[in-house]
């Protein structure tokens, strides 16, 4: 018998499936990146600590949405770069048209993915318990509860 402790996460098959909702539905899946020294992205283009990619099959080549790693190659201001994100780095995925998508907790300190796993769902809970959107950023569409 598998124990809690020993249970994979299931972030890896969230992000899969709506990656493929977002493509099957025409809409661009982005994902919102929590930047630290295991996240492999232009740094120049991080803000606040973070990241957000287009990982459509129009913006990225080679993708690979593994269960421990989201890996491509995409262009930045016209030079080809490899990016190579640790799934548990990954703080949401979302529709850019829409704002439809999933969050999830990353801590900001450095973290195992497995130690991740008992608090690996999605969770959209303000800190005082109360279930809210995410409050949308500029420029940015606000994420939305799928029920």
């Amino acid at each position: 018998m598998i124990s809690n402790t020993e249970l994979p996460s299931t972030r890896p098959y969230l992000i899969r499936a709506l990656y493929d909702w977002c493509s099957e539905n025409g809409f661009t899946p982005y994902v919102a990146v929590k930047v630290d020294n295991s996240v492999q992205v232009p740094r120049e283009y991080v803000q606040g600590g973070e990241i957000v990619l287009n990982v459509s099959m129009d913006a990225t080549s080679s993708l690979k949405l593994g269960n421990d790693f989201i890996e491509f190659k995409a262009r930045f201001g016209g030079k080809p770069r490899e990016i190579m994100v640790p799934i548990h780095r990954v703080m949401a995925i979302y529709a850019r048209e829409n704002g439809q998508g999933m969050a999830f907790p990353v801590s900001d300190e450095e973290a195992h993915p497995a130690a991740l796993s008992s608090v690996d769902g999605p969770s959209l809970a303000s800190a005082d318990g109360e279930d809210k959107p995410a409050a949308p950023s500029p420029g940015r569409p606000a994420l939305k509860r799928i029920k």
